[in-house]
Parts: structure tokens; sequence; C-alpha cells
């Protein structure tokens, strides 16, 4: 039976938009459940029973299973998360929950990160159950929530507390891969296979209290700032992993050239921002904390640091952080989370490779190695290999990069068209 695979994306996009799942990181958001509803909605429409699980009230992930059931074969996981970071609406060009069109872009916090993912996958589902078109496989369909803070409500609780709800499934497809990029003039798609670990730091530094007027050698908050300087001068040595080693072996195929990690990098312009902290563990001071009167010198002077390290370098991280900041900073861990890599090869690569081919045949397609983190790490909690593979057909001129968690976020409406064609024939082939 014909169907079309993308036909309701962009409404199912929009709407999706249109709930407000903002996550501020506390329990001050509105949380998710308006969306699981939305979503276990849709979902029965086409007759799939689905499950609205909480780990808090109003922290809601929907569950579904798919496919065939019965299949011996191991299950795959395709999971989106419902949340987003928050949008100060008076820094947009429009509002950021309305879902507006503009000039053939789609215009809303989560268009990119991840609502598209999520509409995509709907429809194609949705139009493939009414087709009867069903994979021969089991699938488990996750729409999770607190993705943006972590997912320690979303992923990581559902693996610690509902394993039996990925019961089966050992490997996994969701966000942050799949978009193209232009090298050497031909388009580039970019499939994540890890992602880097996470060590967000608390540094202290500890000093004499004082009257503002008197010299003081002993200032925390002067320490504090040294530590930090230090730290924001550093330069991380490159260490790229399998990962990212073939994706600089691609950009040398593409362009020709040849030269450091760094110069083959810079060939992808303004994304190197993202694509080049692959390459390298990172740190960025990001909160300040210290003193209460202006003529008071504290005691104690307190910065959080986002650090990010590559597969391989967790216990070597922290200390190389000390050994920066120097003996009067305290480094202390805060929040950490898992390092990932997988290997790009197998079945499932080769059916997104092929996917990708169909409807792009003269597509170059490599991994890389996020520098932020997803869902990923909560399922690696089961054992479960994961790929980024929301797959996007984008003008060379888009800064996509720039508007994960930016301002006036958007995605070209004939790339929702696209993904949609391409994860429908990815279904096809895996």
């Amino acid at each position: 039976m014909a169907y079309e695979p993308g036909a309701e994306t962009l409404e199912i996009c929009r709407d999706l938009i249109r709930i407000d799942t903002s996550n501020y990181g506390d329990d001050s958001g509105p949380g998710e459940r308006k969306a699981a509803e939305f979503v276990a909605a849709s979902l029965a429409e086409v007759g799939i029973d689905s499950e609205i699980v909480e780990s808090e009230p109003g922290r809601a992930s929907v569950v579904a299973r798919w496919g065939n059931q019965d299949s011996p074969r191991d299950g795959l996981l395709l999971h989106g998360h419902l949340d987003v970071v928050p949008a100060m609406a008076e820094d947009w060009s429009v509002d950021p929950f309305a879902a507006e069109i503009v000039d053939d872009y789609l215009f809303g916090r989560g268009t990119v990160d991840m609502k598209d993912f999520d509409a995509i996958l709907l429809s194609v589902v949705r139009a493939r159950q009414r087709a009867g078109v069903i994979p021969d496989r089991p699938i488990t369909l996750v729409f999770t929530a607190d993705e943006e803070a972590g997912g320690v409500l979303g992923a990581h609780w559902m693996a610690e507390h509902r394993p039996d709800l990925l019961e089966g499934c050992t490997e996994a497809i969701g966000e942050v891969g799949g978009f193209s990029t232009e090298i050497g003039g031909q388009r580039l798609y970019l499939i994540e296979s890890g992602e880097k670990g996470i060590a967000w730091m608390r540094l202290t530094a500890r000093g004499t209290a004082g009257h503002g007027s008197m010299a003081n050698a002993d200032n925390a908050v002067t320490h504090l700032a040294q530590a930090l300087v230090a730290l924001g001068e550093h330069e991380w040595p490159a260490a790229p992993g399998p990962s990212m080693e073939q994706l600089l072996a691609k950009v040398t195929e593409l362009t020709g050239s040849t030269g450091s990690p760094d110069e083959l990098l810079e060939h992808f312009g303004p994304a190197v921002r993202m694509i080049g902290a692959g390459i390298r563990n990172t740190t960025n001071a990001t909160m300040l904390q210290a003193g209460y009167k202006h003529n008071v010198i504290p005691g104690e002077a307190v910065a959080y640091v986002d650090g990010r390290y590559l597969p391989g370098h967790a216990d070597t991280f922290l200390p190389a952080v000390q050994d920066v900041v120097g003996e009067r900073v305290q480094v202390e861990p805060y929040i950490t989370d898992t390092a990932l890599e997988f290997a790009f090869e197998g079945d499932l690569v080769d059916a997104m490779t092929v996917a990708l081919h169909s409807q792009d045949p003269d597509a170059h397609i490599a991994p890389f190695l996020m520098s932020g983190g997803t869902d990923a790490k909560g399922w690696s909690k089961l054992g479960i290999t994961s790929y980024g593979f929301t797959p996007l057909r984008l003008p060379a001129d888009l800064d996509f990069t720039a508007l994960f968690h930016g301002v006036d976020e958007r995605v070209p409406l004939d790339a929702l068209e696209f993904g949609s064609r391409v994860f429908d024939e990815f279904l096809n082939l895996i």
C-alpha cells in the first residue's frame, strides 16, 4: 500500500513546538506531561498502545512497542526527548512557541533540538502503521523527559527504575547526527557515533577575609580569578579517537588538504565550534559566586566549570584540571557522566548509509564525536549501542550548529521532508 512518510511531519512538529516543555533544570518548568499525552494520543489514533511513565509528577516519558515483537532479532530503540531549553521571547524575531513559518523555515524552540526528529518519527510510524508496513524487528519507541537537564528524570531514571521498558533492545537511534554540511563543495552527512563525557566541576578558592580597604595578598576572589584565567587560556592537546580520525580522513579525501587536525577541521567553518570540540577535552567557566558586601573581602570564592572529556580520559581529566588551576584552588566533581564511543560499522551503520544514499546519491558520510551529551548516556547503562541519526539535508550557508539552544532556532521545511523519506527507507533496511 502506498503511503507518504512525511505527510504529517510539519504539522506534528508545529503541534509539539506549541506545547511549551521548557526545562529550567529545577521544578519551575511546565514539565512534559502535555507533550507526552499528545504523543500517546498520536500513537493510539493508529492503533499503537503506549504507556506514559512519570519519574515525578508532570515529568513524563512515553514508551510504546512496535514492529514484529515475535521476531527473534534484537530490539531497536528509537528515541527522542520532549523537553526543550528555555527561550527568551524578547531575543527572538518570532514567538519561540508559535511555530511560525518564515521564508520556508519552521521557527521555534525545539525545531532542531529535538522536536524535529520526534515529528519525523511519529509521522513515519503513523504512515507505516496505517499502511500495514511494519518492520520485521522488535521496535521500542521512547519519548523522554528531562534530557536537557541530563536525563536524571528521563532516560537515566528509566534505565535504573524501569529497565523492563527497554527489555530486548541492543541498539538505539536518537538525536544529533545525520545532518549535512558542505566540505570541498560536496555534501557530507555526519552521524554521531559517540559523545564526550561530562565533568561539571566546582572550583573553590579560600583566602583571608577582611576589610576591603586594606591590603590583602590572600584574596580568595583573586586566587579564583587567576585560576580561571589559567584554565581559560590552557590549550588542551588534540587527541582524536576513532570516530574523529575517520572524519579527518574524510575531510582529507574531500578537500585534498593535509595538516593538523585543527587545520583540517577549519573546513567546517562556524561548525568547528561543535565539531572541533570532538578532538580534545574542553573547559568553560559558566558561573561565579563570591562575597556579600562591597567592602568585605570574602574568605571563599566559588566557580562552576563545564568540563567535557574524551573517551578514555575519565581518570585523568580532573587531575589535569587541578594541575592547571594550581594548589590554591580545590577542584571537585559536581555532576559527571560517562563518555561513549561506538564502532562505525555493522548492519545499523550500513542501513543509515544506504538510506541517505537513497535520497542523496552523491552523499558522503562520516562519523563524529558529539561535544555534548544525549540520552544515549542513560541507555548505555543497559548495554545499548547508540547512534545519532536525525537526517537533514541543509543549505550550505546555514550555520546549523549555532541553532542548538540558539536564538531563532529553525529548520528548513524541505529538510523535514527529506528526513522523513530517509528515515522511512532506514526502517525498510533494519
